[in-house]
């Protein structure tokens, strides 16, 4: 029986995913327990070693990597999950939830996870703005994601404006509220 909050928390490939390990290392101090999935592209960025040494638990980067278990990991997590987040959240991954791509480990996940997931966007401010991520930002709220605001200011090409991940606080903020919502709504389908 499991008593402490599982979060699983996708990491993508954005400047944005060292702020990742501050929020896994907040998380674990709430005494959480925290699963971490990597997109290759994140592993350009910040090691899953980190990862791994701050979450106490190994890291998923592979979708056909070999595990011990006879579940594939990714169904595995997606039924773990009390909340799925992914911190920071790329206009590319973005637009595989958008569209129910599956070609990852993180996004089959978020494809086979029902538990509440919260979106925290990273990228340029003209990827921001694209009418695609627009778009994709509509379906994902209608699919009742919660997507935590960008921030405004020096972006890492460079740029000034909109498109910075939102302070870890405030994701970490996020997903309270998305496990509050969910204690509740168990408790009240009962």
């Amino acid at each position: 029986m499991k008593t402490n909050p599982h979060i699983v928390l996708g990491v993508t490939g954005s400047i944005a995913a060292y702020k990742a390990a501050e929020l896994v290392r907040l998380m674990v101090k709430k005494e959480w327990d925290v699963s971490v999935i990597m997109t290759g592209a994140a592993t350009r960025f910040v090691s899953e070693l980190t990862f791994r040494t701050l979450s106490r638990r190994p890291v998923v980067v592979d979708m056909f990597e070999e595990t011990d278990a006879w579940r594939p990991t990714h169904i595995s997590l997606a039924d773990l999950a009390d909340v799925l987040v992914i911190a920071p959240c790329t206009a590319n991954v973005m637009a595989k939830l958008a569209q129910g791509l599956a070609d990852d480990a993180l996004a089959a996940t978020a494809l086979a996870c029902a538990a509440p997931l919260v979106i925290a966007p990273a990228m340029n401010d003209k990827m921001w703005d694209h009418p695609a991520t627009r778009e994709n930002l509509r379906i994902l709220k209608s699919r009742k994601s919660v997507v935590v605001d960008v921030g405004q200011g020096d972006l890492a090409c460079g740029c000034e404006g909109r498109g910075r991940m939102a302070p870890v606080e405030v994701i970490l903020a996020a997903v309270e509220k998305a496990l509050k919502s969910k204690i509740s709504t168990r408790y009240s389908a009962k």
